[in-house]
Order: C-alpha cells, then sequence, then structure tokens
C-alpha cells in the first residue's frame, strides 16, 4: 500500500464542510489575535517604524523606551503610570467585592423569597441597565455633590465617589445574573438545610453560594471587567493626573501635544493582559456559570 505524504492526507481528511469550518475558524482567530499582537508589538517600536507610511509588522529590536516612559522616574517624560495601575485596582476590586455581595443578599431575595411586586422589581432592575451611562452621569453627579456639600467632602477626585457610581451601573445586571442563577437550584436543598436547624444565612452560605460558585465567578469578572475599563465616569469624576484610571491615562497620553503611539500601546498592553490573565483561568468557571444549573449529576 502506497503511503501518503502530508498533502495527501490533507486531501483525504479535507471535505467542503471542513474547508468551511476551518477557512472561519482562520477569518475569527485572525481577527482577534492580530489586533492584540499588533498592539503588543507596536509597544516595542521606534517612532519612525509606528508612523512610517509602510507597515512594519515585527519591530527590528524590543525596544523598551515606552515601557521606560511608563515607570522609569530618571526618564524625561515619565507617566507614573504605576500610580495609574494602582487607582484602578483600588477601584474595580472593592466595586466587584461590593457589587457581588449586594447582588447575593438582593437576587437570594428576589429568587427565593415571596412578597409583591417581585417580577416587577427584577423587570425595572433590567430596564435601568438599558439606560445609557450618559443618561445617568449629570444626576448621579447633580446627587453626590448635594449629598457632599451636607456631610462635608469632595465629590472630584475621590475614588469611593467614583465606587458607588461604578455600583449603579454593575448591580443592575449582577442582580438580573444571579437571580436567574439561583432560581436553577432546587428548593428542597435549601428547605433541607432549614429542616436540619440552619438559619437563612447559614443556607445561603453553606449551601447556596458552593452551588453558585461559577455564576458568581461570571458576574465578579463581569463587574470587574467593567470598572477596569471604564471611561466616562472617571473622566467627569477625576481631575488630577495623580487619581487617575488607566484609561483616563491613555486618553491623556493620546492627546498629548507630542505624539507617542507607541506609548499608548505599552499602556494599553499593559491594561490588557490582567484581563486576558484572568479570562485564561476563570475560563472553566466562566463557562459553568453560563451553562450549568444548580443540580450536579
Amino acid at each position: 500500500m502506497e503511503k501518503k505524504n502530508f498533502i495527501g492526507h490533507l486531501a483525504s481528511w479535507l471535505n467542503w464542510q471542513r474547508f468551511t469550518f476551518s477557512l472561519t475558524l482562520i477569518f475569527f482567530l485572525t481577527g482577534i489575535l492580530f489586533p492584540f499582537y499588533w498592539m503588543v508589538s507596536s509597544s516595542f517600536k521606534s517612532k519612525a517604524e509606528i508612523g512610517g507610511r509602510e507597515p512594519v509588522y515585527i519591530p527590528s529590536e524590543l525596544r523598551l523606551d515606552a515601557y521606560k516612559e511608563l515607570f522609569d522616574p530618571n526618564n524625561e517624560s515619565f507617566q507614573n503610570f504605576g500610580q495609574n495601575i494602582l487607582n484602578t485596582f483600588q477601584v474595580a476590586v472593592p466595586t466587584t467585592i461590593i457589587a457581588v455581595i449586594l447582588a447575593v443578599l438582593g437576587a437570594y431575595a428576589i429568587a427565593r423569597l415571596r412578597f409583591k411586586g417581585k417580577e416587577a422589581l427584577l423587570n425595572s432592575i433590567l430596564m435601568i441597565y438599558l439606560f445609557p451611562g450618559v443618561l445617568l452621569i449629570i444626576p448621579l453627579f447633580a446627587m453626590l455633590a448635594q449629598v457632599a456639600d451636607k456631610l462635608g467632602f469632595n465629590v472630584q477626585d475621590n475614588l469611593a465617589v467614583l465606587i458607588f457610581t461604578y455600583l449603579a451601573q454593575t448591580l443592575p445586571v449582577a442582580l438580573y445574573m444571579l437571580t436567574n442563577y439561583f432560581r436553577t437550584i432546587p428548593d428542597e436543598i435549601e428547605q433541607a438545610g432549614l429542616i436540619d436547624g440552619c438559619s437563612r444565612f447559614e443556607v445561603i452560605w453553606r449551601i447556596t453560594l458552593p452551588l453558585a460558585i461559577p455564576a458568581l465567578v461570571s458576574v465578579g469578572i463581569y463587574t470587574f471587567m467593567i470598572a477596569w475599563n471604564e471611561f466616562l465616569y472617571a473622566l467627569v469624576f477625576l481631575n488630577s493626573p495623580d487619581m487617575f484610571t488607566m484609561p483616563i491615562k491613555i486618553n491623556t497620553i493620546f492627546n498629548d501635544p507630542t505624539p507617542r503611539p507607541h506609548v499608548v500601546m505599552a499602556a494599553s498592553t499593559i491594561m490588557t493582559i490582567p484581563i486576558v490573565t484572568l479570562f485564561l483561568a476563570m475560563e472553566r468557571f466562566l463557562t459553568e456559570g453560563l451553562t450549568a444549573g444548580g443540580v450536579k449529576g
């Protein structure tokens, strides 16, 4: 029997269905991965390479000039980007924790407790999320400014105030997602816990939350991603460069009179890597949170 070479094996394996699927997969992978590659590679390019008429796909050498400008205090154009990273973490992490805790309590109440107007409440919560953020920013700012005048704190350059505004954006969808997930958990499991002498909070802690870990992770990542990438509210509430989050700082560098696109790409790379890493590390929980129910067989 004659042995087939690689081309022969490929020809015998390939059919129109597999060819179409492979072509579509290559197209989507290229569309997703190439912009990320271009961003990372451009952070190592020189100004001539990144600003020339002919595209340079591979930098001639791995220059660290852009990263030195972001992090090296001895650089004449030092951007102190480390402080912006810290500010972003100080906003995104508390927003995620508070949103998940409040969403767990609210979603459990809607999913398990009986009271009038429950469905209307859930639908109204989702409707709030449908409004663009730009419509809420003026009422939120006016309300917080009045509260700040009475309590004696500054609404500008206040990360705690920014966290509160992010909760207004993230809580509605977190409540809706967790409510639907809690409804998939059989009520009989919780009733057995109550019969065994557990309080309602002990049932939530010992029974409901362990079953809802995939949903909690999904909601947490979604909330963290919103707070990590948010631009509009941070632009309105933050004025001092030392308080800027990463999206505002990147916009500031981009709008500088002296164009430095390689620095913008370097900052964007640093901002993107934690989100990509988080998604890859939590991929299993994300899949379960979107597809699995509460009963494990």
